[in-house]
């Protein structure tokens, strides 16, 4: 398997899922390790990290929401 493809495997799991046992048993663990967030767990990123927008004239600042104000 290219180096191509186990990075498209990686990321595109759509693309992992039409591989073989066979051919996925050989990709190799992906680095940054298995990553998946479930529903609850996304909604609270969300939540913990909105993102607010201030339009000031032709200038945008971007700031993450914290407890104890802006970050």
């Amino acid at each position: 398997m290219s180096n191509v493809d186990i990075v498209r495997a990686w990321k595109d799991s759509a693309y992992r899922a039409s591989l073989t046992e066979e051919q996925r048993a050989q990709l190799p663990q992906n680095p940054a390790g298995f990553v998946q967030l479930s529903g609850f767990e996304l909604e609270r990123a969300a939540d913990d990290h909105a993102l607010y927008t201030t339009l000031t004239g032709t200038c945008c600042t971007y700031c993450t929401a914290s407890p104890t104000g802006y970050a």
